[in-house]
């Protein structure tokens, strides 16, 4: 690899990124208190594919291909504030229904292929993903970044991300996390709602977000 490419600050950004609260680990989180451990890797592994997409798109310049084109990034930026309030409404039917949930299991969680897809397209819609790769590879890759240097910098952000959503997954869906959400499940969904709306709503209000 270059002598001139910093991977350590190109790790240290995405590893802000990745571990911060965000769409992306609420989701995972609730996944994993709600559904069990192999419904949240499941989700886990959708989010650092739809990561990874994002993170091949900038680095090989797509991504400003799409910027160029104003109507690509507002599709995705639509698309992604609707799945958010999409999942805010699911979170909000599930702090208003009154049953306690029975304990995470094969019975009452999506199927792997699901959480995946779920994952997947949460990541892929998600508009700040391709800003956020865009300036990572602009600002710590040099222009004349061979292709190798490239596969070795999109492979090293890509396991990174991929501990980092796994393990929140694997965090979250530990025993004592699964009995305090049954415990306050209403309270864990209704913070859920309004945290993806929110998210929807300020990728929907902020333009070039």
């Amino acid at each position: 690899m270059s002598s001139s490419i910093n991977l350590y600050l190109i790790l240290a950004a995405a590893l802000v990124a990745a571990g911060s609260p965000g769409p992306a680990t609420l989701a995972i989180a609730g996944t994993s208190m709600a559904h069990g451990r192999r419904t949240g890797l499941a989700l886990a592994s959708g989010v650092t594919a739809g990561s990874l997409c994002w993170s091949c798109v900038a680095a090989f310049g797509l991504g400003a291909v799409m910027l160029a084109h104003a109507w690509l990034f507002e599709a995705a930026r639509y698309l992604g504030a609707g799945y958010l309030i999409f999942l805010a409404w699911k979170s909000a039917r599930q702090a208003l229904a009154p049953a306690t949930p029975a304990m995470p299991g094969p019975a009452g969680a999506p199927s792997g292929r699901r959480a995946f897809r779920q994952g997947l397209a949460l990541h892929l819609t998600n508009p700040k993903a391709i800003l956020f790769f865009g300036s990572l590879y602009s600002i710590g890759v040099p222009k004349d970044a061979s292709a190798t240097d490239l596969l070795w910098i999109i492979a090293a952000v890509g396991i990174q991300g991929a501990l980092v959503f796994h393990g929140y997954a694997l965090l979250f869906s530990n025993r004592r996390m699964i009995n305090c959400y049954l415990r306050l499940r209403r309270a864990f969904e209704a913070v859920f709602a309004v945290a993806f709306a929110a998210a929807g709503i300020k990728i929907l209000t902020t333009r070039g977000s």
